[in-house]
């Protein structure tokens, strides 16, 4: 059974098994990818909570 992945950069499929730069389809993806977090093209969400509910949340424990 082939395994076949969609690569997060190009969106090309390719077969897991003849990739070694998973989860993207080669070493060129891979690096875009890579340039992109540098660049803060890409980031992770911030929360910011209260500082009342975090006090709150430590009385708690």
């Amino acid at each position: 059974m082939v395994n076949s992945l969609r690569c997060p950069t190009c969106n090309e499929w390719f077969e897991q098994e003849s990739a070694r730069t998973i989860p993207f389809c080669s070493e060129r993806c891979r690096v875009i990818d890579l340039g992109r977090w540098l660049n803060e093209e890409y980031s992770l969400p911030h929360i910011d909570f209260d500082e009342d509910e975090t006090d709150r949340n430590r009385d708690s424990d």
